[in-house]
């Protein structure tokens, strides 16, 4: 058999990885980790600061903060999706993780179970993707996605204007007033950020390779990327855990 025969034979090398794409998920995810563990200093501890920040994460700066970091994972989780080849075998896995996560949290503290979550959302952002937009043009993905966002922009006016009393309806952004989620992403409008990221993925990243000329070292930050979902799970019982074995649950 021939040099080039046998080339031929093997099977074809999966795709080089990304390697901003990995570095800026690992960066928020890390980034989520450091707000959430100020969370939980705050909340369960009572520690009013912590290496120089504080733990009241109710102010303008907190909040602008944590919406960077969201859109951030949700864009990249768009982009991330144009580079799979079968977003609806990964929704649904990531459907079922979300779904125990939601479980887990209802069973340690009801009062701050997780309803239609950032995990939820991205689940079922990957599905209505693989099902409705893989074949679609960046231009369609840009339409709906503004669309989308549009819509969220006018829920506040709807919510003014029709009462809700049931939460049938969360993962579209309309509850009842006396709904509550420790982390709550509905998809309108998160839906139309992560159809943003897929417009990226179908237009920049339209080559399914790196932007960058030269190739970077391997980081801790890609490495947190490539395993953002474990790392997602994981955070909270791991931080619990300590402050807990190191005494400073209240």
């Amino acid at each position: 058999m021939t040099e080039a025969g046998s080339a031929a034979d093997r099977p074809a090398r999966r795709p080089s990885r990304i390697w901003e794409i990995d570095f800026l998920r690992g960066l928020a995810i890390i980034l989520m980790v450091c707000y959430h563990l100020l969370f939980d200093l705050g909340e369960f501890s009572g520690i009013k600061r912590f290496l120089g920040f504080s733990t009241d994460l109710t102010s303008v700066a907190w909040t602008v903060a944590q919406y960077f970091f969201a859109v951030l994972f949700v864009v990249l989780s768009g982009t991330s999706s144009t580079l799979s080849r079968n977003n609806v075998r990964r929704g649904l896995r990531l459907l079922a993780v979300s779904i125990l996560v939601s479980a887990a949290t209802y069973v340690f503290d009801p009062a701050s179970a997780i309803y239609f979550g950032i995990l939820q959302c991205l689940a079922i952002s990957m599905l209505i993707y693989g099902a409705a937009f893989k074949n679609s043009r960046a231009v369609a993905c840009a339409a709906w996605g503004a669309i989308v966002i549009g819509l969220g922009a006018a829920l506040p006016i709807l919510r003014k204007a029709v009462e809700v009393r049931s939460d049938w309806l969360l993962p579209f952004g309309l509850h009842s007033p006396s709904f509550s989620s420790f982390d709550y992403f509905p998809l309108i409008p998160w839906f139309g950020i992560f159809l943003a990221g897929a417009v990226l993925g179908k237009s920049v990243y339209a080559a399914k390779r790196s932007l960058l000329p030269w190739c970077l070292p391997e980081t801790f930050v890609n490495a947190a990327g490539r395993h953002s979902l474990l790392i997602y799970i994981a955070h909270q019982p791991v931080i619990m855990g300590v402050l807990y074995v190191l005494g400073m649950t209240r």
